[in-house]
């Protein structure tokens, strides 16, 4: 009898908290959500955070508040929404560097795969390979011949050992086998600033920055590097085109939420979030930015970051690269 109590106390107890679950889903949201953007106000991933907030608090019937929590490569604001209640009602708009963190700063305060679950693959944007108007190369092929005929005399610019400038040269270098050396600056503009100067030959930089220097013909562009043709850009090829068929590299926008954040509230996230990317102002409004809108499950959003760390975690530990 001692034991049949015992199994039904536990029978209840199971049940209770799978309809506290479910009530907490029924009911959400009923209280104003909070993303976190770990970058200061004003860049790409903030403009894109703001963006969806606004659609968001319109379907679903709450406030939707963006809140700024930069510092050390998105630590401080990915720790906080790690460490936050898996409610649904604080989130984060993560980034590229958040698969390559873990390589890169061997303690971090939370644990991608344990601490965080994907929401949406919301975007991304391809980088622009660029050089002087004066470079020998007018396109990707080219410039892979150049190279291997110089070993080791070429450069390309990054904004720091580790950065996605500088990971993307490395790829470069280990695809089309060729030996550049890598030039660190502390920070994108001064590596931008040398690249124009010509103290540097090449940088694959987003296509956002680079790219009105290329119109304005202070730059030349040989190649970008998203899975497809940019809009911004159509008359550019790819480096998949340029027969580098594993070459995509793009800075891009995932959401995520605490991780037992109950699924049906993710489902709802989920849906909330894929009706705001196809809404053709959003749409517009962000591919003047250059932003190309993801979509789709949770599942494939998991599927897609665990690609990222891997390649990139490869490829670090290939190339040696150590966070400066």
């Amino acid at each position: 009898m001692h034991a049949f109590r015992i199994l039904i106390g536990a029978l209840w107890c199971t049940l209770g908290w799978s309809l506290a679950g479910f009530s907490q889903a029924q009911s959400y949201p009923s209280q104003p959500i909070h993303i976190v953007a770990p970058v200061p106000p004003g860049g790409g991933v903030d403009i894109l955070s703001r963006t969806l907030a606004q659609k968001l608090g319109e379907s679903m019937g709450v406030p939707v508040v963006v809140e700024n929590k930069p510092g050390a490569s998105a630590v401080v604001g990915t720790e906080y929404v790690a460490r936050s209640a898996p409610d649904g009602y604080t989130l984060l708009m993560g980034y590229s560097v958040l698969a390559t963190n873990r390589f890169l700063q061997p303690s971090l305060p939370y644990d991608l795969d344990r601490d965080l679950t994907p929401v949406m693959n919301v975007g991304y944007i391809p980088l622009i390979l660029v050089t002087q108007p004066s470079f020998p190369a007018n396109n990707a092929k080219e410039l892979i011949a150049l190279a291997k005929s110089k070993p080791g005399e070429l450069s390309f610019a990054s904004g720091g050992a580790g950065a996605g400038a500088h990971l993307s040269g490395e790829l470069f270098k280990s695809l089309a086998g060729v030996d550049m050396v890598h030039v660190p600056y502390k920070g994108n503009a001064p590596a931008l600033n040398d690249l124009l100067g010509g103290h540097v030959q090449i940088m694959f930089d987003t296509i956002t920055t680079s790219l009105p220097h290329v119109k304005t013909g202070q730059l030349k562009a040989l190649a970008t590097t998203g899975a497809k043709r940019s809009p911004l850009a159509p008359e550019l090829p790819t480096m998949i085109e340029a027969g580098l068929p594993t070459f995509e590299i793009s800075a891009w926008y995932m959401l995520f939420a605490p991780k037992k954040t109950p699924k049906d509230v993710i489902a709802k996230l989920n849906t909330a979030l894929n009706t705001a990317i196809s809404d053709p102002d959003v749409a517009k409004r962000m591919a003047a930015q250059g932003v190309t809108f993801v979509g789709g499950t949770p599942e494939q959003a998991e599927t897609f970051l665990q690609s990222e760390v891997t390649k990139w975690g490869d490829l670090i530990k290939k190339a040696g690269i150590k966070a400066e």
